[in-house]
């Protein structure tokens, strides 16, 4: 198995990164409730809601979420669901990962890394698996 991981980095450009500039991981992540719109039947109003994302350090991941601006009901099929104003909807989690932490995740499901590859910035790794000899 070939597979490509996200490594660790600093705080600082992992937000950087996820509350970008130009937008573009924002309107992804509202994305969600278009997704949801169409699977579901909700009625999300994509202009209700604000995306945020931050660095958990203690879980090492970064996390999404769509704030809603104010007090609102979203219909989800048959069902209400009452958002306070500030109330958080968490979206989505990017695990980040040492060389070191991703070998032993992939040991825990009886596989081994071969071999490793990283870019020269040391931002991002591709690993090799294998099961073990």
């Amino acid at each position: 198995m070939l597979i490509g991981v996200d490594l660790q980095k600093s705080e600082r450009v992992l937000n950087a990164a996820y509350n970008d500039a130009t937008g573009v991981t924002a309107a992804f992540n509202l994305n969600v409730l278009n997704v949801v719109n169409t699977l579901a039947g909700a009625d999300f109003q994509l202009d209700r809601f604000s995306h945020q994302a931050f660095y958990n350090v203690e879980h090492s991941r970064i996390e999404m979420h769509l704030i809603s601006k104010i007090k609102q009901t979203v219909t989800i099929g048959a069902s209400a669901v009452l958002f306070e104003q500030g109330e958080s909807l968490h979206t989505e989690n990017s695990y980040k990962y040492s060389v070191e932490s991703f070998a032993e995740l992939a040991a825990t499901a009886g596989l081994q890394v071969q071999r490793s590859w990283r870019d020269d910035e040391q931002l991002f790794s591709v690993h090799y698996l294998g099961v073990p000899e």
